[in-house]
C-alpha cells in the first residue's frame, strides 16, 4: 500500500517526538463512552460517533487520544513519562467543509517536578515540528480565568456555575450578567418563586427528576435569587481580564497589576511568568509570542491551564493544539494524580497548507 502524503507527515511528527525520548503508544479506536464523553465535555459529547455494543455498552469512535492515553498512564504509566502516538479521530461536524476524520499525532508528558519547564518542553517540541511553516503561535491560560471566577464576592453556587460553563463563552456571560443584574432572570421563573408553595399543583410527572428534586432545585434557585449581585467593579475586571491579547511580558505585567484586585490570580499569575522564563530558556522568542486571555476557551474542557495553538489563519482549523490538562489525571486516577501537559497536529492540514504555498 503507497502511503499518502498525510501518512507520510504523521511518520516524520512520531520520528520527530520519538527522537525527544517518546514511547510510541496507541488507543483503540472504540473507545467505552459512559465517563469518557463527560470527560471530554459538551462540545465533544454533541459531535461524537457513538453506538451500542450488547456486551460492551455504549461505545464511540475515539473523538482523540489525550484521554484513553491518560487512563492508561493512571493505570500503569511510569513517572515521568512521555508519549506519543499517531492515527485516526472521528467527530461529527456542523460546517461540511470541515473533517469529520482525520489523522492526529501527539506528544503528551507527565512530570511532577517543574510545570513551567513541562509546558516550555512540550510547546517548543511543536513548534520546533512546524517550523518550516508560517504559522502564528497562540498562547494562553485558563488557570487565570478559574482564579478571577474563585476570587468574585459571591457564593459559592453561583462560582461553581460561572466555572461550569468556563469553556462556553457565550453561557459563561449570560450567566455573569445575569448574576451582575445586567439581564433579568427569566420571567417564567420570576413568577415560579412568586408563589408561596410551587409544589402545590398537582402538576403531572414529565422527566426522570424526582419530586424531591425539582423541590431542591427550587429552593435552590430561592437561595439564588435572594443573593446579591456581583458587582459593577467586579464585571469590569472579568471583562478587562478577559480582553488581554498582547506579546507574553506584556500581558503578564497587565495581569500583575489586576491582581491586586483579584489576589486569589497571583498563584496562576505567577506560573504564568515561570512558564515564560522556561519558553524562553527553550529558545522561544517570547517578546513576540502572543497571549490571549480568551484563548481555549472553545478546545477540549479538560484543559484547566497553559493553552496554545498553532494557525495559519484565524478562521480555519488550527493546525496544532495543545494544553495542561492536571485535573484530569485526578479524575482518571481515582483519587492519584500527576501534572500532565500535551499537544496534537493534524498533518492533513500540513499537507494542505503546504500544497498551497
Amino acid at each position: 500500500m503507497i502511503a499518502t502524503a498525510a501518512q507520510l507527515e504523521a511518520a516524520r511528527l512520531t520520528q520527530h517526538f520519538l527522537d525527544a525520548g517518546a514511547a510510541p503508544v496507541s488507543a483503540d479506536i472504540l473507545q467505552p463512552a459512559g465517563t469518557l464523553l463527560d470527560l471530554y465535555g459538551e462540545d465533544i459529547r454533541a459531535r461524537a460517533y457513538t453506538t451500542h455494543d450488547p456486551l460492551r455498552g455504549e461505545q464511540m469512535l475515539r473523538p482523540d487520544f489525550t484521554v484513553p492515553v491518560v487512563q492508561m498512564h493512571m493505570t500503569h504509566g511510569a513517572d515521568p513519562a512521555r508519549y506519543t502516538y499517531q492515527g485516526r479521530v472521528f467527530r461529527q461536524q456542523t460546517d461540511p467543509a470541515r473533517a469529520t476524520e482525520y489523522l492526529q499525532v501527539g506528544y503528551e508528558l507527565f512530570a511532577r517536578d517543574d510545570p513551567a519547564a513541562a509546558d516550555a518542553e512540550v510547546f517548543a517540541l511543536i513548534n520546533d515540528a512546524l517550523s518550516h511553516l508560517n504559522l502564528t503561535p497562540v498562547t494562553g491560560d485558563i488557570g487565570i480565568l478559574m482564579a478571577a471566577v474563585l476570587g468574585l464576592a459571591t457564593t459559592d453556587r453561583r462560582k461553581n456555575a460561572l466555572l461550569r460553563h468556563i469553556w462556553r463563552p457565550a453561557r459563561f456571560r449570560q450567566l455573569l450578567n445575569r448574576f451582575s443584574g445586567r439581564t433579568p432572570a427569566p420571567e417564567t421563573r420570576v413568577a415560579l418563586l412568586e408563589q408561596s408553595d410551587p409544589m402545590a399543583h398537582d402538576f403531572p410527572h414529565i422527566g426522570l427528576r424526582s419530586a424531591a428534586e425539582v423541590s431542591a432545585r427550587i429552593d435552590a434557585l430561592r437561595e439564588d435569587s435572594a443573593t446579591p449581585p456581583i458587582t459593577g467593579d467586579e464585571v469590569q475586571l472579568i471583562d478587562a481580564i478577559l480582553s488581554i491579547r498582547d506579546t507574553a511580558p506584556m500581558a503578564l505585567a497587565n495581569l500583575k497589576a489586576l491582581t491586586s484586585d483579584i489576589p486569589t490570580m497571583a498563584p496562576a499569575v505567577t506560573r504564568l511568568a515561570g512558564r515564560i522564563d522556561a519558553l524562553a530558556v527553550r529558545g522561544i522568542n517570547v517578546d513576540t509570542l502572543q497571549f490571549e486571555t480568551d484563548f481555549g476557551r472553545t478546545l477540549l474542557e479538560y484543559y484547566d491551564g497553559f493553552v496554545f495553538g498553532f494557525r495559519a489563519d484565524p478562521a480555519a482549523a488550527p493546525i496544532a493544539t495543545g494544553g495542561r490538562y492536571d485535573a484530569l489525571t485526578r479524575q482518571l486516577g481515582q483519587g492519584a494524580a500527576i501534572p500532565a501537559v500535551g499537544g496534537v497536529i493534524r498533518p492533513g492540514l500540513i499537507v494542505d497548507l503546504e500544497g498551497a504555498s
